[in-house]
């Protein structure tokens, strides 16, 4: 576990003082940044080491004086551009805007999932909705509308959510094979793409798929299109039903970037529900990227500032967990932990679990 933000008060009132201006002017410097990025600007400066004048910039994304001078007066106190008599160069900061993968993940998400949304951040806090889902449409949760968004709403949803989790799958994968199962129960399997990677590893593996009917048919054609319908099974359901109970005879229930979307106390409830379908033989398998187990603090803060998402987007109450809560609500549901597997892919831990 990593100690990240503990010694965060530290600066002078001077340089706190300017911190503060920057969070209050965040979001026109992240907009300005994106339109740096998406007008071309920064590709411009990037293949041009020898920099750029106002001029050759405006000629080069054919934008004008006036836009041109706007953006990079910004960029230039964001610490994204730099300038030299009338020459301007891209920095550092800059390049990663324009190729770091994850930068570009967050960026898009970011735009095109939250920023209207979230101003309505005030509103889902004190009523426990994702009041800012309005700017979409009206559902009680995200969840069911991810493959009807807007296209580059969904686009950008799950190239995000992929970049997190898919990185770790390999590894996974090797974990859990290693436990020796024929049967896998995999929870929340979204578009399917980790069911489909470990049954081509293992042949004679089944795999069910249990997940919203609306998640299932997108996970459905990508199966059919692998030809893996032998293999995987569709399970559709709604975990939070009051009747629903978790089928039994499974050597291993999957739950990958799943338990985040939940309240602790549906968590509790979720967990409760597989442990009852667990043999003593059978274990209880989580991947979630806790925050305080990070190996850099950079992804733990990109993890942190992904659950004001949670409160204004998707449910109104679901949150990225630090593991010590986390694991009150395994012992809460009468599991314990028998192992913890960190720094899979960017940021992802594997919790196995079996009954108490």
């Amino acid at each position: 576990m990593n100690h990240f933000f503990e010694d965060n008060d530290s600066v002078s009132a001077l340089e706190a003082q300017y911190n503060a201006q920057r969070i209050a002017f965040a979001p026109i410097v992240f907009q300005v940044a994106r339109s740096m990025r998406d007008l071309g600007v920064l590709k411009a400066l990037h293949e041009h080491k020898e920099g750029l004048s106002i001029e050759a910039l405006a000629q080069a994304t054919n934008l004008s004086h006036y836009g041109i001078t706007t953006l990079l007066e910004t960029s230039l106190s964001a610490d994204i551009v730099k300038q030299k008599g009338e020459l301007y160069f891209i920095t550092k900061t800059g390049y990663f805007l324009l190729n770091d993968p994850m930068t570009i993940a967050n960026m898009n998400y970011n735009h095109h999932v939250n920023y209207q949304g979230l101003f309505s951040l005030d509103e889902a806090i004190q009523s426990g909705k994702p009041t800012g889902l309005k700017v979409f449409g009206e559902w009680e949760t995200i969840y069911p509308a991810l493959s009807i968004l807007p296209e580059k709403a969904k686009q950008s949803w799950f190239t995000f959510d992929h970049f997190y989790s898919d990185g770790a799958f390999p590894e996974a994968v090797e974990h859990l094979l290693s436990l020796k199962p024929t049967k896998i129960l995999d929870v929340g399997g979204n578009t399917g793409k980790f069911s489909m990677l470990i049954v081509k590893r293992d042949k004679s593996l089944h795999v069910s798929i249990m997940d919203l009917p609306e998640q299932l048919a997108l996970a459905r054609e990508n199966i059919e299109k692998e030809g893996l319908s032998d293999q995987i099974a569709l399970l559709p359901a709604n975990v939070l039903a009051p009747t629903h109970s978790f089928p039994k005879g499974f050597d291993i229930i999957w739950m990958s970037q799943f338990l985040d979307c939940f309240s602790e106390e549906d968590i509790v409830t979720i967990l409760s529900k597989a442990k009852e379908a667990m043999s003593d033989t059978s274990r209880l398998c989580i991947m979630e990227p806790f925050w305080d187990r990070q190996r850099f603090e950079t992804s733990a803060f990109c993890i942190i500032n992904t659950s004001p998402y949670f409160t204004a987007m998707a449910n109104g109450c679901s949150k990225m967990y630090h593991s010590k809560d986390f694991i009150k609500l395994i012992e809460m549901a009468g599991l314990k932990v028998e192992a913890i597997i960190d720094y899979l892919g960017v940021c992802q831990s594997i919790l196995q679990l079996q009954k108490a």
